[in-house]
Order: structure tokens, then C-alpha cells, then sequence
């Protein structure tokens, strides 16, 4: 009865198992960040495009 206790408490207090939810939740949550950059900044650079492509003017059809 008593090691049955002392594995009780030693699994109460293990905290590697907490560590590594942690872990991954930082590393989701780094990813919607990264996720959410690219897709913002890439349809900025998508509007960018546009407008310099709409003020350029091709040789000879003028």
C-alpha cells in the first residue's frame, strides 16, 4: 500500500508531461502568428503588384 502512495505522489509531482503541452502550445501558437503574417503581408504585396503593374506602360502600344 505504501509504494502504491509513494507512485502516486511521484506522478502528481512529475510535471515533464506539462512541460511539453507547454511546449507545444507555444509552437501553435507561433504558427498562427507566422500563418497569419504571411497571409496578411502576402496580400498586401498581391495589391502592390497590382498597382505597379497597372501604372506600367508597355513599349509601343501608345
Amino acid at each position: 500500500m505504501n509504494d502504491l502512495i509513494l507512485a502516486v505522489q511521484r506522478f502528481w509531482k512529475d510535471e515533464q508531461g506539462v512541460t511539453a503541452i507547454e511546449y507545444g502550445l507555444i509552437a501553435s501558437l507561433i504558427a498562427v502568428v507566422i500563418i497569419t503574417a504571411v497571409s496578411l503581408i502576402g496580400t498586401n504585396l498581391s495589391a502592390v503588384f497590382n498597382y505597379v503593374a497597372g501604372k506600367l506602360v508597355v513599349p509601343g502600344s501608345t
